[in-house]
């Protein structure tokens, strides 16, 4: 079985190029890597991806449609890497979905969870990396404006403090960066050292 590492995070918080550098350390040290997002990474889930970012709907059609999409995720891309061995690194998992349409959104916290158990056959993260930044400074960065951008950083301060909550209750498996005064390379450092401190790779960070 392979190793499952998820990416959460505010918007513009960088998962996307932290996730692509580290995809390209572990392929140098001839791991394989599966690089995906969420919701997305199938056909069919990127055609709810559209849907989800750029059309207007209500907070429960929301859930269900990253459901549906996280549902065929898993069956199709996720597990099917896993069970050859390879290193999967995702851009969003269940914890989006506690922190916006949860915590964010109010829909019943439980509802949510039992619904991600659900669509992911129970399937965990391994390892998620959280990372931090102000959600003022995360929408500055941002390159895309999606709908969710769109809602400004109320909306995204909500959010955050939905990802804090699940922090502090969850603490063993997460490690929290918090992002503002450090480079990408500065982060990757941190995350191989840690990768290789809990045994979970072993890669030199040459």
């Amino acid at each position: 079985m392979g190793l499952f590492i998820t990416f959460e995070g505010t918007e513009g918080t960088g998962k996307s190029t932290l996730m692509r550098m580290l995809a390209q350390k572990l392929t140098k040290h001839s791991y394989a890597v599966t690089l995906t997002r969420e919701p997305g990474g199938t056909k069919l889930a990127e055609k709810i991806r559209k849907l989800l970012l750029y059309e207007s709907m209500n907070a429960w059609t929301e859930l269900f449609l990253y459901e549906a999409a996280r549902s065929e995720h898993v069956e199709k891309k996720i597990k099917p890497a896993l069970l050859q061995g390879k290193t999967v690194l995702c851009d969003r998992f269940t914890d989006s979905s506690l922190a916006y349409q949860a915590y964010a959104r109010k829909l019943p916290w439980k509802t949510v969870k039992a619904l991600n158990q659900l669509a992911t056959q129970n399937l965990s993260p391994d390892l998620c990396i959280l990372l931090d930044l102000p959600p003022k400074l995360g929408l500055r960065r941002a390159q895309v404006q999606t709908r969710f951008e769109k809602e400004g950083s109320g909306f995204q301060e909500k959010v955050n403090q939905g990802y804090m909550k699940i922090f502090k209750e969850e603490k063993n498996r997460f490690l929290k960066l918090n992002v503002k005064n450090k480079t990408p390379q500065e982060l990757i450092n941190i995350i191989i050292g840690y990768l290789n401190d809990k045994k979970k790779l072993n890669i030199n960070n040459k």
